[in-house]
């Protein structure tokens, strides 16, 4: 079978190797699409260190190609293969404190870049037909966002600032309204704000010098019930949920990474706001793909760029140069077969 290893910063190799026989309470699935993201971008050039070798690709969708699984998981079933997954039992060994109980696929553990992969039963979804592969490739940021709001304890008819235009910030967007809530996506990018427009989002901010008085106009002087920093997003002032929140509120940095997060906490503390850090929502899964099959998502605003495996590392080097440009419409969809 085919694999695609990261040998070094900047070098993606493929290799041959052996296609893989599931142990006990394992499935044997090939991998049919991997969504190419920035984080496998950052990985890619070395913004992002990891332990080389490495297989990228966090989000993938593949078929069940070994024997039958239990009921849902048959011969052939299209199913989400999970990014964190738990981290290996260490058993007796002293841990140092630094480690996480979960693995990242194509970060802190091998991804999906390659034919087959065998996974255990709890670690794959299965897709309904209602969802498309293109869509499930999204099931974990609808997963992230469900949490994030979850932990904020949003509800019906709140103001939430949703700081941070790209794709997970329109997905929360769409997700609070949803959940009937009035969601004000602040960006520092017309053109994002214009796209989440086009996705429904109906209030829409630009970052700039008027942008505390206008959220006060748009909340009737009461400013935002909670705030979302969308960590991927590149937004420069990383203090704006605090600056755009009532008193005694709170505020989440959401995202898949944290890099380079350096916040000045000094309005948080003078205004006595909660702060939640979020960046795992592999407990709402189920959630996510029931959102997406009910279409409370919609990602048919999305662009569809298809290629082959082995034009990779030409993608990710484009979406590394200029990360805070890069076109956040586009899902960058390799394909395997």
């Amino acid at each position: 079978m085919n694999v695609w290893k990261l040998v070094s910063a900047n070098r993606l190799n493929r290799e041959e190797a052996e296609i893989p026989e599931p142990k006990e309470g394992e499935l044997k699935i090939r991998v049919t699409k991997v969504l190419v993201n920035c984080m496998d971008a950052s990985i890619y050039n070395g913004d992002l260190k990891v332990t080389y070798p490495l297989i990228p690709g966090r989000f993938a969708v593949g078929m069940i190609a070994g024997e039958d699984g239990p009921v849902g998981l048959e011969h052939g079933t299209r199913v989400l293969l999970h990014t964190f997954r738990p981290a290996p039992d260490t058993g007796t060994a002293k841990k140092d404190f630094t480690e996480e109980d979960y693995e990242i696929a194509g970060q802190t553990a091998n991804g999906y870049l390659r034919d087959f992969v065998c996974l255990p039963e709890d670690e794959v979804s299965a897709i309904p037909d209602s969802v498309s592969d293109d869509a499930a490739l999204l099931i974990e940021l609808v997963a992230l966002a469900k949490a994030t709001l979850d932990a904020l304890d949003v509800r019906k008819g709140q103001h939430v600032a949703v700081i941070g235009g790209d794709m997970l910030g329109v997905i929360l967007c769409q997700l609070l309204i949803y959940q009937q809530a009035s969601p004000i996506l602040i960006d520092n990018h017309t053109n994002r704000l214009e796209f989440a427009k086009q996705c429904g989002v109906y209030y829409t901010l630009f970052a700039d010098d008027n942008l505390i008085e206008n959220v006060a106009r748009l909340t009737g002087g009461r400013f935002a019930e909670s705030a979302i920093y969308v960590t991927s997003s590149g937004t420069q002032d990383k203090s704006l949920p605090f600056k755009v929140c009532a008193p005694h509120t709170a505020a989440a940095y959401s995202g898949f990474h944290g890099r380079d997060l350096t916040v000045n906490l000094d309005l948080a503390l003078k205004k006595q706001i909660t702060i939640y850090g979020m960046t795992n929502g592999a407990d709402y899964i189920p959630a996510a793909i029931n959102l997406l099959a009910n279409k409370a998502i919609d990602v048919s605003r999305f662009e569809r760029r298809a290629f082959k495996a082995d034009d990779c590392e030409a993608t990710f080097g484009e979406m590394g140069k200029n990360p805070a440009d890069r076109d956040i419409r586009v899902l960058n969809i390799a394909e395997l077969i």
